[in-house]
């Protein structure tokens, strides 16, 4: 009976606008349905899933989910009390595929609803009995700090509670950091999520908005619409608070200081980019394979090592390798067995100003290459937005002094992009870095010359050195995402 009556419903709608336009009776709002056009459903769609937590000795702390393997995630949502368990993701820290989604009728004259998701790591040979990770920005041991309790409105499209817009950690992004425990086995992790409804016209904004504030046609696609002509459309306007029939300057907002004005946070969009959340974006070349077998290849697990560093800090970090040079019919940048400063300067010219296919690209990402050998240094920052590591020199470093060579990688270029974040000062760098590093013992940093290559983090301020009366730099309190742009 009800399908029957909605297809009523939307007869009489196509009447009036045919005749007089959007009438009287379809822009008020009927408290029995609040969208009459549809028999309202949500989705769920979990979009990745990363452990926060890694062994670093360094640091002096062991954090890890699972005791002997990776972890063995599943998740769980929650909708109106109605549960939804995924099957088992065995023995992985991070997953970016085959993801649960779900689609759940609810009641169409209730404006909210409430969401729950778990993130669970599932009991195997060495543990058991499941147990639940943390996800959730509430501190304490309770269930309720460790889920994300979410409350949907049906009549706004948007929720609150633990995740909203203008979150620190992003939104539709769960942190477990975010309670403080960092440094603590607290099995933190990190999930993307997204929770949608179905829209008659697809344009991503409910009925009820279209009727009642925006006052355009629930029957017309309007997402791509940009009806105050500030270059921006209408669905990333209203999906993060803006009024899309309201002028507002996107190429110059930047709320939350990482010198990525809210235009080139639409247009990185696709990469989660977030207009309340520090995004940092590097674009990484690498060259091709030398006539001998060198290999100039970022490792993937250093790859993850640096997102989880900075994302353990809500700096959501996102590295484009290689997605632009495809555009540019090349895979690599030419091999050359040794490159120095000025060919640096030539490398980058020629492949992130001259032939990006993106102009606006250089107001977003800095620019880390991956070379073979540098004739100065195995790693060095040779513009303010860009810096280098040498693959070749790094092997050598981890081989001779029986480094893991992930964490090399990952830490050498996490030290190169501390100078484009311009931390001053750096104990040890300078014309007395020599003695400074003999007669201070250094801070807990990867900037540390001390502790590059040995470790994938900046420091906190937590970790004095010197038997704890000299006080720590904090790395991360002094960043400055906009120094590149200066």
């Amino acid at each position: 009976m009800k399908k029957t009556y909605k297809i009523a419903i939307i007869l009489i709608v196509i009447f009036f606008l045919s005749t007089t336009g959007l009438s009287k009776e379809l822009k008020s709002t009927n408290l029995s349905d609040i969208d009459p056009l549809v028999d309202l459903t949500i989705t769920v769609d979990i979009l990745k899933i990363r452990s926060l937590e890694h062994d670093d000795p360094q640091l002096h702390f062991r954090e890890i989910i699972d005791k002997k393997t990776d972890p063995d995630f599943y998740t769980k949502i929650i909708v109106n009390g109605q549960e939804y368990t995924s099957d088992i993701y065995w023995n992985t820290r991070y997953i970016y595929e085959n993801l649960p989604s779900i689609t759940v009728d609810v009641p169409d004259n209730i404006e909210s609803v409430d969401i729950k998701i778990q993130l669970w790591d599932a009991k195997d040979e060495w543990a058991l009995y499941d147990r639940l990770c943390d996800i959730s920005p509430d501190d304490g041991t309770s269930t309720d700090a460790f889920d994300a309790e979410i409350s949907y409105n049906l009549k706004t499209g948007h929720w609150t509670r633990d995740d909203y817009v203008g979150d620190i950690s992003g939104y539709g992004r769960l942190n477990g950091c975010e309670d403080g425990t960092i440094y603590e086995a607290d099995r933190d992790c990190e999930l993307w999520f997204d929770i949608t409804f179905n829209d008659f016209d697809s344009d991503r904004i409910p009925y009820f908005i279209e009727t009642n504030q925006l006052y355009t046609d629930p029957l017309v696609d309007d997402s791509e619409t940009d009806f105050d002509e500030d270059i921006v459309p209408t669905w990333w306007e209203f999906r993060y608070n803006y009024d899309p029939k309201s002028y507002d300057e996107h190429d110059k907002i930047d709320n939350e200081l990482d010198g990525i004005s809210n235009l080139n946070e639409y247009r990185t969009y696709e990469w989660f980019s977030d207009p309340y959340t520090k995004d940092l974006f590097v674009e990484m070349d690498q060259m091709e394979e030398g006539p001998n077998g060198e290999l100039c290849i970022f490792p993937e697990i250093s790859k993850e090592m640096l997102y989880t560093a900075y994302d353990r800090q809500n700096v959501v970090f996102h590295i484009d390798d290689g997605q632009w040079l495809e555009e540019s019919g090349s895979e690599f940048i030419p091999f050359d067995d040794l490159s120095t400063y000025s060919e640096l300067i030539g490398i980058q010219n020629q492949y992130f100003y001259d032939n990006s296919p993106q102009p606006w690209r250089k107001d977003v990402f800095h620019y880390g290459v991956v070379v073979f050998r540098n004739d100065r240094a195995p790693g060095m920052a040779f513009r303010r937005n860009a810096y280098q590591i040498s693959a070749g020199d790094l092997d050598d470093l981890a081989i001779e002094h029986g480094y893991d060579r992930d964490v090399v990688y990952a830490s050498a270029y996490m030290h190169e992009m501390g100078h484009n974040l311009n931390f001053r000062p750096i104990p040890g760098h300078g014309k007395l870095g020599w003695l400074i590093r003999i007669i201070i013992p250094v801070y807990k940093s990867c900037m540390s010359y001390g502790m590059i290559y040995r470790m994938c983090d900046y420091s906190d301020g937590s970790r004095p050195f010197i038997n704890s009366f000299i006080g720590d730099y904090n790395d991360w309190e002094r960043m400055d995402l906009t120094h590149f742009r200066n």
